[in-house]
Formats: C-alpha cells, structure tokens, sequence
C-alpha cells in the first residue's frame, strides 16, 4: 500500500479496550498526512526541476557535440586555409613587385623623354639665339650702311660721321630679348 494523505487520514484501526486514545491518534495522523502531502508536492517541484535540468543538459550537450564538429571541420580545414592564404599573399606579393617594376621603368622612361626633350629645346634655344645674332648684326649692318649714306647726301663734316658709327652690342640684344 503507498502512503498518500488521503490514505493516511482515512485508515482506521481496530478498537480495543486498553488501546490508544483515539483523538490522539486522529491528531497524529492528519498531521502526518499534512507533511506527507508537503513531502510529495516539495518531491514533484523537484521531479519537475530534475526534467527541466535533463532537458538542458540534452541541449548543452547537442549544443557541445556541434562545437565539436566544427572543431574538427576547423583542425581539418585550418592547414588547408593557412596554405592557401599563404599562396594568395604570395600572388598578391608578386603582383605588387611587377606593378612596382612598371611603375618604375615607366619613370625611367618619362626621365629620359624629358632629359631628351631639354636637350632639344636647349640646342633650339641656342640656334636662335645664333639666328638672332645674326639678324641684329645684318640689321646692324644695314643701320651703319644706311647712316653712311645719309651721311654723304646731307655731306656733313666727316667729324660727325665718326659719331654716327654704330656700335652695336648683340650680346646685350639677345639678352634683352629672352
């Protein structure tokens, strides 16, 4: 027979002539009923908790077997990533070298233009200030033919002519000019 409280407030003993006082016993057990009706709901709280723990537990546990799958992926996956990683910074290495060397041999190349074309302006600029030389000392010439002639239609003291000699500086000219 299980003991419940209803159990144990409705058993009943057989009477005797020398036996127990009967409100006594009565007393007793309702009260022992009381606790053992305490005893069971405190016991099922606890199955109730003991169930909510089990199913956590089951939970932690899925939830440890997926971390131990994906650590295993990892180990297994990791050396393949940290090789592929270094190919690729490798390839990236390499790109960054060739694009380095063009970038620089292209500006050895512009260097050499620009050294080129200097020279060609240099060597231009120093034709025409030649050409330039020439044309003030022609025009020089032309100056001093003409004032000689002038001089001899107006027939002046040839003192005077001696004045009017040009003397042209080319050199000082051509530097005003540039």
């Amino acid at each position: 027979m299980t003991l419940t409280p209803g159990n144990i407030k409705t058993r009943e003993f057989n009477k005797s002539m020398r036996g127990y006082d009967v409100m006594e016993v009565n007393a007793y057990l309702e009260k022992l009923a009381n606790e053992v009706e305490d005893l069971l709901a405190v016991n099922e709280r606890l199955m109730n908790e003991v169930e909510d723990y089990k199913r956590s537990v089951d939970n932690y546990k899925k939830i440890e077997k997926n971390q131990q799958d994906s650590i295993l992926k990892f180990q297994n996956s990791s050396p393949q990533s940290l090789e592929s990683t270094r190919k690729q910074t490798a390839m990236i290495i390499k790109e960054a070298e060739l694009k380095a060397q063009q970038i620089i041999d292209n500006a050895k190349e512009n260097a050499n233009e620009i050294r080129n074309a200097v020279l060609t302006l240099r060597e231009e600029k120093d034709l025409l200030i030649s050409k330039l030389k020439a044309i003030i000392k022609t025009q020089g010439y032309l100056l001093e033919g003409k004032i000689t002639t002038t001089d001899k239609e107006n027939e002046k003291p040839t003192q005077q002519t001696s004045k009017n000699k040009l003397e042209v500086d080319v050199d000082d000219i051509v530097n005003k000019l540039l």
